[in-house]
């Protein structure tokens, strides 16, 4: 089984592919994880990365692509990825999905997950109100410092969601033409979309 997992930053993505990856024994692949891995070990691809990242825009079809090629193969989660509709394009020649969950979450409430998200080296994430940290500012894990991410302060938000509304939002229109669309209802809890979730792929 080969799942695409649409929505919009903030939408809880990443939380619901580790989720999905272990109930179904799906291969988790984010294109955000590879971005960010590549721009942490200053790769090429990582630098050029950067670039578009820090600014609030997405990373060219090739270098992503160049990354994904890779890692796909049979039973895949795909998270992040496609993000356009050329993506979509060059992945139906080399990748053969049967559903594509569409975490739909309304944009206000987006902007506050995002901007409240603070991050630790170690991967762990937290959230200022809705999972913040024993101890301000400091993970309960390593003990080392929070941090927000560059994507994730305000006004690099607001154009994320700009760009997402743009480039990505399309997709749904394409993969809903093709049959494989399912929309999921994300304003809730994490474990009310995650049952959501599950009520679908059960079905596939």
């Amino acid at each position: 089984m080969n799942i695409i997992l649409l929505g919009p930053p903030g939408c809880g993505k990443g939380t619901q592919a580790k989720k999905i990856s272990e109930r179904y024994g799906l291969a988790h692949v984010s294109a955000g994880d590879l971005l960010r891995k590549a721009v942490a070990e200053k790769t090429g691809l990582g630098l050029k990365a950067k670039e578009y990242m820090d600014k609030g825009k997405l990373a060219p079809d090739e270098l992503v692509i160049g990354l994904m090629k890779e890692k796909l193969s049979d039973n895949v989660l795909l998270d992040g990825f496609p993000r356009n509709l050329n993506q979509a394009a060059m992945l139906k020649n080399f990748f053969d999905v049967n559903a594509v969950l569409n975490i739909d979450v309304d944009f206000r409430i987006l902007v506050k997950r995002l901007t409240g998200r603070r991050s630790c080296s170690c991967g762990t994430v937290y959230h200022v109100e809705y999972n913040p940290p024993e101890k301000e500012n400091v993970c309960n894990k390593c003990g080392s410092r929070l941090y927000q991410r560059d994507d994730d302060r305000k006004e690099v938000v607001v154009k994320r969601l700009e760009t997402y509304k743009k480039e990505t939002a399309p997709l749904i229109e394409y993969y809903r033409e093709n049959n494989k669309l399912k929309i999921v209802d994300g304003n809730g809890s994490i474990d009310e979309t995650f049952r959501k979730i599950c009520e679908i792929l059960n079905n596939i």
